[in-house]
């Protein structure tokens, strides 16, 4: 709150500053690890696992919703509003969009990057390691001190976000152990605060709720922090970094409720006008939509099996047709959008309908 109290130039400040203690501490852990570039641009462009199951699908596509957070996708949408930008003019408005163009793909390649450092350290350091190995390495690096978070067994090694920070301190030095502290605490405020700040414009646009700070502060960090106090005042860091996976998991399979909406009301000539999306940018988008419900589709039907429960099975099955069904509307609203007239169904209301309402109400009223 004292941040959005002087000024959303000096928040982005703040923003820029913590992403750059991530992409700076990250990558000192990538330089120091020093991963094999050759597999790594192989695994980047010709994505494989070898025996892998439903744990390993999961982190997969966690990455997605990790990388393209939706709640962000939002967060760019209205940071648009606050540009200084002469709307009446075209031609400012064309060079206002080539740079709002230019910022979304730097910071989505800036966070395509951090998780690359993450992942790319996480597969080098810890994969192959038994229990036994890290015990005996922890042991003689750290008078023994830590060496018993791991059990002196042959088992493989299995770490989450602390036991990862140690390993890397028992195994490359004390510096690797902190500086993953710091990029951990930069990345955990950094998402905890655009998640607040993109809460605000979601209940201003969707639900039209007017509130304070102070209201808004508390509804949205109240339904974000409560699930995590139950899971560390209950459980162990080990369940908190699993609730972090499902979490990065959950915000890939909402993706489609902001790419979707994005393509559809960027389409419509009623909202952009002459800046509406060219044919090309239909095709890309709706490419890359398909793309991401496919990997979310075939997640769902891979863990929904690996459950082993009928009553699991059932409520996942109710889960499953309403998200679809609530996909497949959106999907019907942006073909209609993209120009298939034909899918209007006779008399149902398209968004195109509605927003020519809402001119002609305005006009009207002015």
């Amino acid at each position: 709150m004292s941040l959005l109290l002087v000024g959303l130039r000096k928040l982005e400040a703040f923003f820029g500053l913590l992403i750059t203690i991530m992409a700076v501490t990250f990558g000192y852990e990538y330089v120091r690890v020093r991963p094999d570039q050759g597999k790594l641009l192989k695994g980047m462009f010709f994505p494989y696992c070898d025996g892998c199951g439903t744990p390993q699908l999961e982190q997969a596509v966690g990455i997605v919703g990790a990388v393209i957070m939706p709640h962000n996708m939002y967060l760019h949408s209205a940071l648009v509003k606050s540009r200084e930008v002469n709307r009446s003019n075209k031609k400012e408005v064309r060079e206002a969009n080539k740079y709002f163009f230019i910022e979304s793909t730097i910071a989505l390649f800036i966070s395509f990057l951090i998780n690359v450092f993450v992942v790319a350290v996480f597969a080098e350091a810890f994969y192959g390691k038994t229990n036994a190995e890290v015990h005996e390495q922890c042991f003689n690096q750290t008078s023994g001190g830590q060496s018993n978070l791991f059990p002196n067994n042959t088992d493989p090694l299995k770490v989450d976000i602390y036991k990862g920070g140690v390993v890397l301190g028992c195994y490359f030095g004390p510096a690797a152990l902190y500086i993953w502290a710091v990029g951990i605490l930069a990345a955990g405020q950094s998402s905890t605060m655009t998640g607040t700040y993109s809460g605000q414009f979601v209940m201003e646009g969707f639900l039209n709720l007017k509130w304070s700070r102070f209201a808004r502060v508390i509804l949205t960090r109240s339904i974000a922090i409560t699930p995590t106090l139950l899971v560390a005042i209950f459980q162990d860091v080990e369940h908190l970094t699993g609730m972090n996976d499902f979490l990065n998991v959950l915000q890939s399979l909402q993706l489609p409720f902001a790419l979707i909406p994005v393509l559809t009301f960027t389409s419509l000539r009623p909202v952009m006008n002459e800046f509406a999306n060219g044919l090309g940018w239909k095709i890309a988008g709706g490419i890359l939509i398909l793309i991401v419900c496919c990997i979310n589709m075939y997640f769902v039907v891979v863990y929904v099996s690996s459950l082993g429960h009928v009553g699991f099975y059932v409520g996942a099955a109710f889960l499953s047709i309403a998200y679809l069904c609530f996909v497949a509307y959106l999907t019907w609203q942006c073909l209609v959008a993209l120009g298939m007239k034909f899918l209007e169904c006779g008399q149902t209301v398209s968004i195109h309908q509605i927003i020519q309402a809402e001119d002609q109400a305005d006009s009207s009223i002015n």
